[in-house]
């Protein structure tokens, strides 16, 4: 297993006084996931760190202008060189690579890879991350939920698993002494896509003569409409989603209706909300919540 290693550091002078912390699995993760949020809150001044766990070694090349033995004999680079650009294009000012190894779906031979994320001592990948959060000090911390939807990749089961543990091992004195001083995180949210913002695309699809994506195995995946407690408005940052998509030219196709099915005006008026699941609080806040650092603003 590789040492974590700095992809993109962009010093900011004064720091800024919040901070978010996205834990992801593999490139294109990041955008997939909270992207429109990210360049919201960047906007509004707050610093973002991106925290890498794979470096998305199994990743297939599902877009056929990028299936070329250039670019498959080198994917592993390649998929690096992706992320920074969706980084560049989302806004993150700090984007730190785990380390680990790709595992591949569940069920494959690569899970039981030495180097994989999956085979990885908990106590060290935990204290990996105890070590980025301690340097950054973010106050709010966004990860994958506890409940994958019916899509258990062993990465991202690993990743909530991680995140969960360094929360509150980062503010432990005894814990990981050697990561550097304690800080405690104030808020840990679980990113979720709604059943609700699934159901408004897929009627608009439907009603424009779109062939919508989302079958009915799709929709009996989103369950946690239930669970949300914070919905926020990222209507005007749309379009951030789909830039940083379309620089993982290697895993997303350009002609996907699954990411692209509606212009990004028109998504942007359907379902203009990221959703997310308060999953640990140490500050009072009042639900449902409108920000990720409601409670902690000034």
């Amino acid at each position: 297993m590789s040492h974590p290693s700095e992809l993109i550091t962009s010093a900011r002078d004064p720091e800024p006084a919040l901070r978010l912390l996205s834990v992801h699995a593999h490139p294109d993760d990041e955008a997939s996931k909270g992207a429109s949020l990210v360049a919201r809150l960047v906007a509004e001044g707050a610093g973002a760190t991106l925290v890498c766990c794979t470096g998305g070694e199994l990743g297939e090349v599902l877009n056929p202008a990028m299936d070329r033995p250039e670019v498959v004999d080198r994917l592993a680079e390649v998929r690096l060189g992706e992320l920074r650009a969706s980084a560049e294009v989302i806004g993150f000012d700090r984007v730190d690579l785990l380390g680990y190894r790709d595992s591949g779906m569940a069920g494959d031979a690569a899970n039981d890879h030495p180097e994989c994320f999956w085979q990885a001592p908990i106590d060290d990948a935990v204290g990996r991350l105890v070590r980025l959060i301690r340097r950054d000090r973010p106050q709010v911390i966004l990860t994958y939920s506890d409940d994958q939807g019916g899509y258990p990749h062993p990465d991202h089961l690993r990743v909530h698993d991680i995140s969960v543990a360094a929360f509150d091992a980062a503010g432990d004195p005894g814990a990981y002494p050697e990561a550097g001083a304690p800080w405690q995180p104030s808020k840990l949210y679980y990113s979720v896509w709604s059943k609700a913002r699934v159901l408004a695309t897929h009627q608009t699809m439907l009603e424009m003569g779109v062939e919508s994506p989302y079958t009915d195995e799709w929709l009996e995946r989103f369950t946690q409409d239930d669970r949300i407690t914070t919905r926020i408005d990222i209507g005007a940052y749309w379009s951030v989603r789909d830039r940083a998509l379309r620089a993982h030219a290697t895993q997303v196709d350009p002609a996907s209706t699954f990411w692209f099915g509606l212009p990004p005006d028109v998504a942007s008026r359907v379902y203009p909300w990221d959703e997310y699941i308060l999953a640990a609080s140490r500050v009072p806040t009042d639900m449902p919540e409108d920000d990720l650092f409601a409670g902690l603003r000034p």
